[in-house]
């Protein structure tokens, strides 16, 4: 429960940083009248909409297991990174649209140096902002402060793109210059959008957990192969901050009950060690059965 508390404070975080620095972006596109300067403030209003849907979900990711959902209510925080990948491509939409018609009618900046300094403070907000999440995200194993925290970073480029955009048509003169910037920037996003999306519909069909944690319970494993017990049917899977496991473990069948229950609860007590927030299920079979082994190839991650 402390570590969604944790994750709901940086979501909230987030909610405050999008806040400011949209009335900063906006503040900047009202100065100048650089469409770019818009496309990057309403990137801006889709990282506040992404962070009031993530305290929603992280809200609904702690709820408790119930009858209805016995596994809890984890995968909420998927839906929070495929609605933010959906915003996402809502906003590259609008920002192509804007561009496109100032291509066709540019129009001149005005003030384009108070605008850019307001710009990149409020990227300088973003990239700050966008490493704490970051590292929040890696440590509390949410996938929605880390959706929160690259599509920040995206944002950062995008402003960045735009202040060499405010920069370059003063030098050269050419009005062109800004709108341009704008629609690379709105397929820039598009590209993030598609990842987010991406990444959440392969959770959602229960995607194994990262190679690294499988590696971590294949060390576990060794220790015991080398007694002569065995292993088969590993079957791994994510829910947000979850970790769901199992596997079936063959023993040598004059072992009495209580011997085997005592190897599944050591084994299975090492690895939720290893891997917090880590369900392991075993299934305990003798070694020496047939039977034990039809089913072998039915689980490989």
């Amino acid at each position: 429960m402390k570590k969604t508390k944790s994750a709901r404070f940086y979501a909230f975080l987030s909610i405050g940083a999008a806040v400011f620095t949209i009335a900063l972006k906006y503040s900047a596109y009202l100065l100048t009248g650089s469409v770019g300067l818009l496309s990057d403030a309403m990137e801006s209003g889709v990282n506040l909409a992404a962070a009031i849907v993530a305290v929603c979900a992280l809200t609904y990711a702690a709820k408790p297991p119930d009858q209805e959902h016995v596994y809890g209510h984890s995968k909420a925080e998927y839906f929070s990174s495929g609605v933010e990948g959906a915003l996402i491509l809502v906003a590259a939409v609008s920002i192509a649209i804007a561009a496109v018609e100032r291509i066709i009618n540019p129009q001149p900046l005005a003030q384009f140096g108070l605008g850019l300094l307001l710009s990149l403070l409020a990227s300088a907000i973003n990239g700050g902002l966008a490493v704490i999440l970051l590292k929040a995200g890696k440590r509390l194993r949410s996938i929605t402060l880390r959706a929160d925290a690259h599509h920040l970073l995206t944002d950062v480029w995008t402003s960045f793109g735009v202040a060499l955009g405010l920069l370059l048509v003063p030098l050269t003169g050419w009005l062109i210059l800004d709108p341009i910037i704008a629609f690379l920037v709105a397929i820039n996003i598009v590209w993030t959008g598609i990842k987010l999306i991406k990444e959440s519909g392969s959770a959602l069909l229960d995607a194994s957990i990262p190679l690294a944690d499988q590696r971590i319970i294949s060390d576990i494993l060794l220790n015991y192969d080398r007694q002569g017990i065995q292993f088969h049917c590993m079957r791994t899977r994510s829910a947000g901050a979850k970790r769901f496991v199992s596997f079936h473990i063959l023993v040598p069948g004059e072992w009495t009950v209580q011997r085997g229950h005592d190897i599944c609860e050591e084994i299975e007590k090492a690895i939720a060690h290893a891997l917090p927030d880590t369900n392991v299920l075993t299934h305990l079979e003798p070694l020496e059965d047939p039977a034990s082994w039809d089913d072998q190839e039915l689980a490989k991650d």
